[in-house]
């Protein structure tokens, strides 16, 4: 039976993806205690970069915030893979990074990472509230548009298979 969070990600008619492996010498997620940290996601759909280029430069902010909405689909998919298929147990977002592909000039950096921010919001209510860096950088991996990173708090620590870690 499907949890209250899936429930709200039906809603919203979001299908979580298949957790992306590492493309280098990293993990996707670490639990430590009852945080699980997750690795900066990019705008993967189906195994392809759906998002590439600079906001700003080609890329227009709109577009960027799809690509940060994108970035969070793949944090909460390893996110569930972190606690063990349950996103039940996801007390709060505690912390979201963005990193926004754009040129020196670029200044709405806030309004593009919205697009990770507001869906967190959508999936877990006043407990998706949370502190938030976003900064622009020159390139991400890939030529990704955007990278996000996030920090959660899980109400017990879950023991999750070395291999399911990386």
């Amino acid at each position: 039976m499907p949890g209250r969070i899936d429930g709200r990600l039906a809603e919203l008619g979001i299908s979580l993806p298949v957790a992306p492996a590492p493309v280098a010498n990293y993990v996707p997620f670490v639990v430590t205690g009852t945080l699980v940290v997750i690795s900066g996601q990019i705008p993967l759909r189906d195994g392809k970069i759906a998002y590439t280029g600079k906001v700003g430069a080609g890329v227009s902010p709109e577009t960027g915030t799809e690509a940060a909405r994108l970035c969070m689909v793949n944090l909460l998919a390893q996110l569930k893979a972190a606690c063990g298929g349950d996103l039940d147990r996801v007390v709060r977002v505690v912390r979201l990074g963005g990193f926004i592909a754009a040129p020196a000039e670029f200044t709405g950096h806030p309004a593009v990472m919205n697009g990770a921010s507001d869906l967190a919001v959508a999936v877990f209510g006043d407990a998706g509230r949370h502190a938030r860096t976003t900064i622009g950088v020159p390139s991400l991996p890939g030529d990704a548009t955007v990278e996000v990173e996030g920090m959660f708090e899980i109400s017990f620590p879950v023991e999750v298979a070395p291999e399911a870690q990386g």
